[in-house]
């Protein structure tokens, strides 16, 4: 029975949440990039992707961006440890569903996130993610759209509270919640109307949230370019997830290097985690280049880099794993997509070779 039920189960989140496609064409290139000045940011799951990214390098990690997202471990249930396996999973996304974008049903409601920071703290005591301490220091930027309703904005505000229990002071965290946005991530030139909920999630509400959130986090930047010079490039994601089993990534990546970061090392890097249904098999490019990111990345030495799910029959919107579908260790630095995209920005911070 729960074998049966379990891709139903799958088939609902997706159905409640809400890219290129050719085959990749590139190596990732190494750029001598600063390592330790990275930051995160998602929608909707890639929130969620971003959070846990954040907990398991907090040390490299300077700060996230968290858009229509809960806190860091919300969906895992009491009985993970002691249910292995798919019955754990699958009880993981019951309570993603009810108690982590909806807070529909009265025995879920919102996440606890005192119990959360706890969670985290107990991971990190057992080296299962970085150290708490190195979470402190970070700066979040959380957004709730007024016309949400697929993550409610308790759920954001629990985000909130998340931080605040794991000693993150309030000053360094931005929490925007007065935009009548749909579930969608928000531009102020790109998209259609604010309210609008469906593909490619990006909407226009004259608000300019890629600059937020990097300004947030990296503090005051340059203006950005008025039209990028940088470059787009798809690359090869298979090469990063060798040795590794139920990782759910595409095999293709996208990342944008700005012209000064392509000769010059030193670029810090934002990695960019797009939501259910928004990676390039769903809406193309839309999420790499119509986000922003790319303008403010050419003038403030930025690489963007934009890691791509697989959809799959189990996954068939191609979310990032909040809920356990690649494995108990979702939440750790041993996460099978956690690891890939590390690599990924091991990569990108390798000194860079001659052409």
């Amino acid at each position: 029975m729960k074998r049966r039920l379990f891709p139903l189960f799958l088939l609902a989140l997706a159905a409640i949440l809400g890219g290129c496609s050719e085959h990749p064409s590139a190596e990732l290139p190494a750029l001598d990039a600063k390592r330790e000045a990275t930051s995160v940011s998602g929608i909707s799951s890639g929130a969620y992707m971003a959070g846990q990214f954040e907990m398991a390098h907090a040390k490299d990690v300077v700060g996230a961006g968290i858009i229509a997202g809960g806190p860091y471990g919300c969906s895992e249930s009491l009985f993970a440890d002691i249910i292995p396996g798919p019955g754990s999973a699958l009880l993981n996304l019951t309570k993603a569903i009810n108690g982590c974008m909806q807070s529909g049903l009265q025995a879920f409601g919102v996440p606890n996130p005192k119990h959360l920071a706890e969670r985290a703290e107990r991971l990190a005591e057992h080296d299962r993610i970085d150290p708490i301490a190195d979470v402190k220091t970070d700066r979040i930027y959380l957004f709730s759209g007024t016309n949400d309703t697929t993550v409610v904005p308790a759920i954001v505000e629990a985000a909130r509270k998340f931080y605040e229990d794991v000693g993150v002071p309030n000053s360094q965290v931005l929490f925007v919640s007065n935009i009548p946005a749909a579930h969608a991530f928000v531009t102020d030139v790109r998209g259609p109307e604010c309210d609008h909920a469906g593909k490619p999630y990006i909407v226009d509400c004259d608000y300019d949230q890629a600059g937020a959130l990097l300004g947030q986090i990296y503090g005051t930047l340059n203006k950005p370019a008025a039209k990028t010079t940088g470059h787009f490039q798809v690359f090869d994601q298979d090469a990063f997830t060798e040795g590794l089993s139920n990782h759910g990534l595409s095999d293709d990546g996208v990342v944008y290097v700005p012209e000064a970061c392509r000769t010059n090392g030193g670029c810090r890097v934002h990695i960019a985690f797009h939501g259910c249904g928004q990676n390039r098999t769903f809406v193309g490019d839309a999420f790499a280049r119509d986000s922003g990111y790319a303008r403010w990345a050419d003038t403030n030495n930025i690489v963007v880099l934009f890691p791509q799910t697989a959809a799959t029959p189990l996954n068939p919107q191609g979310c990032w794993d909040w809920w356990g579908y690649t494995g108990p260790e979702y939440l750790t630095r041993d996460a099978p997509q956690i690891i890939a995209v590390y690599r990924m920005l091991e990569r990108l911070a390798s000194p860079r070779t001659s052409s």
